[in-house]
């Protein structure tokens, strides 16, 4: 089996074996995998891992035998294996057992290769109306729904969004649907023109932003943001955190205190909404797709992701004549 695996670096392999699924995993081939920014701090040394990387993904299954219904349907995945027999688990907050493994980011082989073996729990499978370039934005765009979960954003709100990214350019989309007043503020003048596209109101990053927020989204990727995003957000308002990064940020934690601004950490979200707006066609994500390259170029679609300006890169396990 081929894949990209890391060890300190990454390296492109073609001696994996195929995993062997356990009682309760279905075996996937893998159609094709995004390469986010989280992708990027792991290889970095974000969280020490060892093994194959890449948690984003479409793919078909090929072996269930506790769930043969799934055998031959496309689907996605979430990227949080449980135990299921903690505390944590008994309450229904699977997604943060102390326990669990993280697919591609710790303790469990990702997505860049050719199979991966999953829990059969954790796959969602996709109507024929959303092709593989879209569905392999599910993971990520439930992220950006995860925030209207987590924080109550109504018509009136004044809402900014840093980083225009991809998970900045979904997460913009999403909160649009809110009816929020909504602003997103990013470096790159062509992927703020794509938010414009769709109606969002978009500025570069440095030109001065009048007035607070009542609510800011952090998801520039960059540890000194936090900073800017606190000085955007009004008394009593809320912080939203996307950002994952190796480096420790600067905290004022006397402003969070003296401000009372309510932080939230936000990281997965619910899948089956996030297919939802991608079947309703209610986010634009295909327009995001800068590359997508074979599995053996890997390194080299890495190194293209990491690049200035560069949106989505996806790796296809496909052959061209099945793509």
């Amino acid at each position: 089996m081929q894949g990209l695996y890391v060890d300190k670096t990454v390296r492109f392999r073609t001696d994996l074996p195929v995993p062997v699924p356990q009682a309760g995993e279905a075996l996937i081939k893998i159609r094709l995998a995004g390469i986010c920014n989280t992708d990027m701090e792991v290889v970095r040394g974000y969280t020490n891992f060892t093994g194959i990387l890449g948690h984003e993904f479409v793919g078909t299954v090929v072996q269930a035998d506790d769930a043969p219904h799934l055998t031959g349907k496309r689907v996605v995945g979430e990227i949080n294996v449980a135990c299921g027999d903690c505390e944590t688990c008994r309450r229904g907050d699977k997604i943060h057992c102390p326990r669990r493994t993280r697919v591609g980011i710790d303790g469990h082989d990702g997505t860049m290769a050719d199979y991966i073996a999953l829990p059969t729990n954790l796959l969602y499978p996709l109507p024929d109306t959303i092709p593989d370039e879209a569905a392999v934005f599910v993971e990520p765009l439930a992220a950006a729904c995860e925030i209207t979960d987590r924080v109550h954003i109504r018509p009136p709100d004044r809402v900014i969004v840093l980083g225009d990214g991809k998970l900045g350019l979904l997460i913009a989309q999403v909160l649009q649907l809110t009816g929020c007043e909504l602003l997103l503020v990013g470096h790159h003048p062509d992927k703020l023109a794509l938010a414009e596209r769709r109606g969002i109101a978009a500025q570069p990053a440095g030109r001065p932003i009048k007035g607070k927020a009542d609510i800011v989204v952090e998801a520039t990727g960059h540890a000194e943001a936090f900073a800017a995003a606190q000085a955007l957000v009004r008394p009593r308002g809320t912080l939203v955190l996307k950002s994952l990064y190796a480096e420790k940020p600067a905290v004022d934690l006397g402003a969070l205190v003296t401000d009372e601004i309510t932080v939230i950490g936000s990281r997965s979200g619910p899948f089956p909404a996030a297919i939802h707006l991608l079947e309703q066609q209610l986010v634009d994500v295909r327009s995001m797709i800068h590359a997508i390259l074979p599995l053996d170029f890997g390194t080299l679609a890495l190194e293209r992701a990491a690049m200035p300006g560069i949106l989505k890169v996806l790796l296809t396990m496909l052959n061209p004549s099945s793509t």
